[in-house]
């Protein structure tokens, strides 16, 4: 099993002059430890289920960038990129720029949007739930094509691009992982069945894995999709260090699955939350 650290929160420290130098030590220890990816969340507010709007939050694929320069192996990636924040076409060049800049370690994790405060109070357009489903599979659709070799026109509903030039392309071979995020059993695992190289689910439970998992392997029967050939990942929401056998138990049934990378989040001071997850749980976890 791997693991990965997602890093949601830039409240600790409180002293926003150290936001810079506690992700940089957090994802150099992530790296040199053996982390296989470290992700940043794509929220302008903090979401109010995790604490107050108002708290310290960073631009993502800015975030990315800097921790790039700070690492050699992790994979970076948002968790995941909200489909409503970024035109398509210049969300295909964000990512070829980490990904070119990180020498091939860029992955797109990408989603549906829904946090509708920060899109109204920023100005983004809010649109119905099933629009944004089909913006998310144009922007697949656009990614897929600015990454090959077919420069022509994209037309479609929402998205209209003249060239889908991407200069220079990707140092990722094909090209950078798609990661979609969400549980959506209709919908979004149906996008995922159809574009994805990787789907990451929430962890609310291996019963609950179990049956996305299921719908999954329907949509990808339905697609003519090997099942087998997406990689299925779980952003785990129990604290791995509140009590480590149990957590173990869970990434175990996890594994059982068929999921081969867990992410967890720091629930306290993200550098001390890293140093003891390396001492306690990673040894643990990769001998799943």
């Amino acid at each position: 099993m791997k693991l990965g650290l997602h890093y949601w929160n830039f409240s600790k420290p409180a002293d926003a002059a150290q936001i810079a130098p506690t992700l940089a030590r957090t994802a150099e220890l992530a790296d040199e430890a053996g982390f296989s990816t470290f992700t940043l969340m794509d929220h302008y507010f903090q979401m109010e289920a995790a604490g107050r709007a108002d708290e310290p939050m960073l631009e993502g694929y800015t975030g990315l960038g800097y921790v790039a320069a700070k690492t050699q192996r992790v994979t970076l990636g948002l968790l995941v990129t909200g489909v409503m924040y970024r035109h398509p076409g210049l969300l295909a060049k964000i990512v070829t720029t980490l990904d070119v800049l990180s020498q091939g370690r860029a992955r797109l994790g990408i989603g549906a949007s829904w946090y509708e405060r920060e899109q109204r109070g920023l100005g983004v357009p809010v649109v119905p739930v099933a629009e944004r489903f089909e913006r998310l599979e144009e922007t697949l659709q656009i990614c897929l094509q600015m990454w090959s070799d077919n420069n022509g026109p994209y037309e479609g509903r929402h998205y209209q691009l003249t060239e889908t030039l991407c200069v220079p392309a990707p140092i990722s071979r094909p090209r950078p992982t798609i990661q979609i995020g969400g549980g959506g059993e209709k919908k979004t695992l149906l996008l995922v069945a159809r574009y994805a190289d990787a789907t990451n689910l929430f962890g609310a439970g291996p019963e609950n894995v179990a049956g996305k998992l299921d719908v999954l392997r329907r949509h990808c029967e339905s697609e003519g999709r090997d099942y087998d050939a997406i990689t299925k990942t779980v952003l785990i929401l129990r604290p791995p260090l509140a009590d480590e056998d149990d957590f173990l138990k869970e990434v175990e049934a996890y594994a059982a699955l068929g999921v081969t990378e867990i992410e967890v989040m720091p629930d306290r001071h993200p550098v001390e939350f890293a140093e003891l997850v390396i001492e306690r749980v990673l040894p643990r976890v990769t001998d799943i």
